[in-house]
Order: structure tokens, then sequence, then C-alpha cells
């Protein structure tokens, strides 16, 4: 009970305040305890309130729409309607000064007093995070180890699991302490200086020079979803004899925005190779790309005949949610003098964007298989045969797929329908990652090539969804069987494995032990690095037996010299 008290306080601190039914749905019976990735994983799920929902909230219930209710309307409301509060919450309510006079409620007066509490809550909780801070500098900010080699020391090669969440629910009812400062029984820390990457290669030979290799390819897209997962599609490859290969992956610049700035070309890429044996918990990990030139990730080797899947991955450093200020939305259609509904000019430049990134095959036509995965990232459904045969006796198409026109104006025909509303419009553009000013920020399409030298090979896109735990399990792997690995001083169980190529570092930590470990990693000292966290100081729980992805880090200014300092301690 103390720990979900305690829990309750932070969520307060971060602006929360949702109802019973929102805990229940994240902290059920089973729930024991929460780590700072389910406090985090919360905060994503549940928006801070809105001062234009509260008075939307409370203007429903004012017949008289006079920005004021009767104390008894008011405490008759709150005690039997919804989640009901006891008489001392209402009179507490009742009895601010600020919001109540002559026996009446001022729900205005009352929303502007609530977001300045909630405001002020933020701040403190800032500033004691900073004043934290600055006390665990003092403990332990000078033991920074300037060596950038570490101790390699055996390792268990077997598939790891991945920590187990816990579910998680926020509130807050009555004022409970803050913890005090955890205390560190021990730490490592590494220092890895880093040349700047930007045009570096390293030996991938590419076969695209090579003609008598035979090529087969497919394009991509990772999506950025609200609660910041990314998913991407997935593929098989398909190689009916035994051949050396060379399999790419890289960002793509869209063809409509040559004059424009491209984000995402910056967004580092990665495929994992695993062997397919039809099931998907027996996928084996095979490798991946670790070789690069310039922007083009890359693995070469021999391979059986046989099938194989690729999960794309992109550590997320780069390509996260950004949250700015629109100036102004963009203006998707227009009347004509006739006054049909026409596409603006940069609506259509979109959809052209959109219909490219959507034709996986590059063939200049959408199939009914790249289609349905365009619809199952706009609206969630999949469009059926018989559908399929409808659009195509209204809407242009060759052969069976449908081209580009017949794309716009599909979508001229659902504004149209909808009597010149664009909910629909803004909804494709926004689950293509589009923000409303019309810019991509929240996808990042790619390329994938792959080269055979003895026969054609074949690749298919099979889904839309994030690598989960094959992925979060490959990439532990490749760390430990790459990387170099340091137990923590004094608790041999506890061991940080670093990973690091010419753009990216990869941290695993790994504990042997029977029960957890939660670890505070500490960064403050790096140079001129993004991890994919987006903060300098953070803990994380690993679970007993078990290993998991700590953090990726790169360069911010990848032109530049960069430095990962990093001091990594058990909290006791």
């Amino acid at each position: 009970m103390l720990i979900f008290l305690l829990y309750c306080a932070v969520l307060q601190q971060a602006g929360r305040n949702p109802s019973q039914k929102t805990i229940d749905k994240y902290w059920t019976t089973q729930t024991t305890t929460l780590n700072f990735d389910d406090f985090c994983f919360i905060l994503k799920q549940e928006e801070p309130v809105k001062s234009t929902e509260l008075l939307k909230a409370f203007a429903k219930i004012d017949a008289n729409n006079d920005g004021c209710l009767l104390h008894s309307e008011l405490s008759k409301i709150l005690m039997t309607s919804g989640e009901k509060m006891t008489p001392d919450e209402v009179s507490a309510i009742l009895e601010l000064a600020e919001a109540n006079a002559d026996g009446k409620f001022d729900y205005y007066k009352f929303c502007k007093l609530y977001m300045t509490v909630n405001e002020q809550c933020l701040k403190n909780a800032l500033e004691k995070l900073e004043a934290d801070s600055k006390l665990k500098r003092q403990q332990f900010g000078n033991q920074l180890d300037s060596s950038s080699e570490m101790a390699k020391s055996p390792v268990s090669k077997p598939l790891p699991k991945t920590t187990r969440k816990t579910e998680a629910g926020p509130l807050f009812r009555k004022g409970v302490q803050s913890p005090s400062v955890p205390s560190y029984k021990t730490c490592v820390s590494s220092t890895i200086n880093m040349d700047a990457s930007y045009n570096k290669n390293s030996k991938l030979i590419e076969a695209n020079a090579t003609k008598e290799w035979h090529c087969a390819q497919s394009k991509g897209c990772f999506f950025l979803q609200n609660n910041g997962d990314i998913i991407s599609h997935q593929y098989k490859l398909f190689l009916p004899q035994k051949s050396t290969v060379c399999i790419t992956i890289k960002p793509i610049k869209l063809n409509q925005m040559e004059e424009k700035v491209s984000p995402w070309l910056a967004v580092d890429t990665a495929l994992y190779i695993f062997k397919d044996n039809e099931t998907e918990d027996n996928l084996q990990l095979l490798s991946f790309t670790e070789l690069h030139n310039k922007e083009v990730f890359g693995w070469r080797g021999e391979l059986d005949a046989g099938v194989y899947r690729l999960i794309p991955f992109t550590s997320g450093c780069r390509f996260k949610k950004v949250k700015k200020e629109i100036r102004g939305e963009a203006k998707l259609v227009y009347r004509d003098s006739s006054g049909k509904l026409v596409l603006t000019e940069e609506l259509r430049a979109v959809l052209s964007e959109i219909f490219e990134m959507i034709d996986l095959d590059g063939n200049g036509f959408l199939s009914l298989e790249e289609y349905n995965f365009f619809e199952m990232t706009t609206s969630g459904e999949k469009c059926d045969v018989d559908t399929w045969a409808i659009c195509k006796e209204n809407f242009e198409m060759k052969g069976n797929e449908l081209t580009k026109q017949g794309f716009m104006d599909l979508n001229l025909m659902e504004a149209s329908e909808q009597g010149g509303k664009l909910g629909g419009l803004w909804k494709t553009l926004l689950s293509m990652g589009y923000s409303r000013a019309m810019e991509l920020t929240e996808a990042c399409p790619f390329s994938i090539h792959i080269y055979a030298d003895k026969c054609k090979p074949q690749i298919r896109p099979v889904s839309l969804e994030t690598g989960g735990e094959q992925l979060k399990n490959a990439i532990c792997v490749t760390v430990v069987d790459k990387g170099d690995a340091r137990p923590m001083d004094r608790i041999e169980n506890i061991i940080i494995h670093t990973y690091k190529c010419d753009t990216r570092i990869t941290v695993v930590i790994e504990n042997k032990s029977e029960s957890k470990a939660i670890i505070h990693i500490n960064s403050e000292q790096s140079k001129n690095c993004i991890n994919n966290r987006g903060l300098d100081i953070f803990a994380v729980e690993v679970a007993p037996k078990s290993m998991m992805v700590c953090q990726h880090v790169m360069a911010l200014n990848d032109k530049e010299e960069w430095i990962h300092s990093c001091v990594y301690s058990v909290l006791s």
C-alpha cells in the first residue's frame, strides 16, 4: 500500500489525477511494484487534464450557462454521479474561497485555480529533481573512468528473457511524503571517445555494382505511435538455393521532397536477420546489418536455401515525438467556381509522397496487399476482395492495381462524401506521420535491397508491427556476443555489456542473480550525445536471470567528435 501511495504522489507531481477506473486499469490485484519504465509508460498513456476539458465537463451541467453552479446542485452531482465523492471531499471544494461566493461555485475560477496549482506542482517537482541531481553528482560524479576499454568477461549465450512489466495505476487522494534520495552501494563507470561518424564508411561492399548478381527490393516505413512505440513493416525473404547474399537497408528521400529538409535521413536503421522455422517462437537469429557505407547499413554472407525473416530496427535516438507549436493548419481542399471540391496542390503533393511510401515494390501502382498496409495504418481495417472490385469500377486501375490518380480520386471522394468535412483526410495524414502543417515528422521511409549471386531472391512484406520480444532478444544477444562486458564492482552477477560501432553505442544490463536489480544511470558528463530515452539520468529495473537494453546512444551532431561517459550504480 505504501508503494502504491508513493507512486500516486509522484504521478500527482507529474500533473495527473485520473479516476479510480483508470487506476484499476493499471494497478491490478496482482501489482506489487512499479519501475521507472512503468511510470513513463503511464505518463505517455494518460495525458494531463486540459482546462478546456474541465470547462466542457462543467458546462454540460450548467443549465443557466452563466459559468456558475449552485452549491446544492454541485454537491448532489459530485456525491451521486460517476466516481462518487465523500461529503468531506465536496466540502473541501466548496470551501475554496477563490471559486465560491454567495452559495455559488464559479467553475471558471476553479479551473484557473486547478491549472495554477497543477503548474506549481510540476515546477516543484522539477526543482526537486534538479536538487537531487546535484546531490547525486556530489556523491559519485568524480568516479568517471577515463579508459575507453572495458575488460571482457565470459557471459552466458542463451536467448535472454526481457524484463516483465508490472501493471500500475496513478491517482492521488491524500498527501504522502516523497521518498528520500536512494543510496548507491556500488558502481561501474566508462568513457568512450568516438570520432565524427559523418560520411565515415566501414567495410560494407555493396553488390549493386555487380551486374551478375540477382536483386530483389522492397520499401517500408517506421511509424511513431502515440505511446512512443515504433512499428514498421516486417518481411519474409525466400532464397531458392544456397547463395552469397548482400542485404542492405537505408532511409530514402521521397521524390516529391527534393527541395525540403528530410530529417529522417539522419535516422539510424538496421535489419535483424532470422532463419524462419515456421513458428514465431522458433525464429533463429543469424546476424544483423552491422557494416555501413554512409547511410546504407548492410550484411554480407552465405545463406542456405530457405525462408528468412527480416525485422527492421531503429534505435529511437533521432526518431521520437517532438512537440512543436504549429503556426497554422495547412489547407487541404477548396471549392472551384462550380462549387466542386478540389484537393489543394499542397495536399496532392503530400498524397503523392504517401503513394510513394506505400508502393512497397516501387512499380508505380498499389496492389491490394500494399493498399491494405496503408488501410491498417490509417483505419485499422482491411479492404476485402469484393470492396477492391468496387474500387476497380470507380477509380483508375491498371490490371488489378490502383494508379496514383486513382489513389488521389479515392481520397477526394471520401472528403466529398463527408460534405467537405476533413476529419477523414486529417486522420490519414496524421496516421501516416504528417503534422497539421503537412510535414513528415513521425514516419521514416526506408528501402531494403537483397542481392544474391546464385539465384533470384524474393522479399515480401508480411506484417506491420513492433519487433516485439524477438527484436528485444536479438539486440541483447548481439550486444552480449559482440560487445565488451564489465561486471559491477563487488557484484559480479550484474554485468554491463557495451557494444559500439561507428555510429551507435548500445548498452545491455545482464542480471544473473536470483533477485531483481535496480540500476541508476548517469550520463551527464557525456558530450554531443543523444540517447533513445531522452534523459541523462534515469533508472532501470532488471528482472532476475534476465537482461535488458539499457540505452542506445548516438552523436547529436555526427560531424563532430562525441564522448559517451556513464556511471552505472546499484540502488540499495
